[in-house]
């Protein structure tokens, strides 16, 4: 097998070694089935069998209660920027969104085909180096939503935003869902992407209370409904059935580490030896501010674009891959989702420092 190198991607992203193993083997059979498991039907007793488990070792994971459905839904987190506001934004009313970043900037361009929308807050002036700390939330908002890391940024909400009582707290959670404790009673709805923390591309994690289910609309198509998903338990159409076979075996995984507050530590002890090379370099520095790092995606330069590619270029060479910032932002940006093994940020780290060495 090709030797494989740290994978700094920021999605689709490294995955866990022993859950890539485990999958390897059920290709050809699923257990003693005698068929692989991308070719059982989603309808058969074998996968029905590793769905109910999925779903049970998800609730136990985050402490979901009876009153929240979990779903495996399709289209990405980019769908959810309007199947939301299709589903809970009424004539009338208005959804109030914090933008501090790309990905919620398009959440309300799409809100904004089915209602009105508000923005109560915004990193937006200094190009969404940092978390806003105050928010002027509209009179009696159909829902509160936030993105709480941003990938492209580097930032990460630290804790979740204080929004008007009673009103649903609805969240995009791709790129650090699960990467940490997570009261669920406090939001109504909670989305994301698996390609980050949880499996592969393709299958979409949705967590939403019951009643914000059943108050939905009904003329809109029912693929775009909740209920129909609540309702069919994520099988109203063929769902995701591999998606969701490696979601679990991921959440088995976290399950073993010893559950999110565990995992909570491990991303904090292996994001820390980065950020304090950073805060020490006298060639690199990050672009979050202090107090809005986020433990998932560390993004840095070194001020000249030309030494930015020279680095990058040198990290690769030298079997550290996804190292480039995003395009619309540039420099370097390091993803370090709950599969990234500790001892690829320290080599990284090593790295650093000789490349300054050697061209300060």
């Amino acid at each position: 097998m090709t030797e494989r190198i740290h994978n700094f991607s920021a999605g689709p992203a490294v995955l866990p070694v022993e859950v890539l193993e485990e999958a390897k083997e059920n290709l050809l059979s699923l257990g003693n089935s005698g068929i692989g498991i991308l070719e059982h039907s989603h309808r058969g007793s074998a996968f029905l069998a590793v769905y109910n488990q999925t779903v049970a070792d998800c609730r136990k994971l985050a402490g979901i209660p009876d009153n929240y459905h979990v779903l495996f839904l399709q289209g990405g987190a980019s769908s959810q920027f309007f199947m939301v506001p299709m589903n809970l934004l009424s004539k009338g009313q208005t959804a109030d969104y914090l933008v501090t970043g790309s990905w919620s900037k398009k959440a309300v361009e799409q809100a904004q085909r089915f209602g009105t929308t508000h923005v109560a807050a915004s990193s937006k002036d200094r190009n969404f180096c940092y978390i806003p700390k105050d928010a002027s939330y509209s009179d009696a908002p159909a829902y509160v939503h936030f993105t709480s890391n941003n990938t492209i940024f580097g930032t990460q909400w630290a804790a979740d935003p204080q929004v008007p009582s009673g009103v649903p707290l609805v969240c995009d959670a791709s790129s650090d869902i699960f990467s940490r404790p997570i009261d669920v009673q406090k939001y109504g709805l909670i989305y994301a992407g698996a390609q980050k923390n949880l499996g592969p591309s393709g299958v979409t994690l949705v967590i939403i209370r019951d009643d914000l289910v059943k108050a939905g609309p009904l003329d809109i198509p029912e693929m775009l409904q909740y209920r129909t998903h609540a309702e069919n338990e994520s099988a109203y159409n063929t769902p995701p059935t591999f998606g969701i076979y490696l979601m679990g075996l991921v959440f088995k995984w976290m399950l073993k580490q010893g559950g999110l507050a565990e995992v909570q530590k491990m991303n904090e002890a292996k994001a820390k030896p980065l950020y304090d090379f950073l805060k020490q370099s006298s060639m690199f520095r990050g672009t979050a501010d202090p107090g809005s790092e986020s433990l998932m995606n560390v993004t840095f330069v070194t001020g000249d674009e030309t030494l930015d590619k020279r680095f990058i270029a040198a990290a690769k060479e030298a079997g550290f891959d996804g190292l480039k910032g995003h395009r619309s932002v540039g420099g370097m940006r390091a993803s370090i989702y709950n599969a990234f093994p500790a001892a690829g940020v320290q080599a990284l780290v090593d790295f650093m420092r000789n490349f300054e060495a050697s061209n300060g």
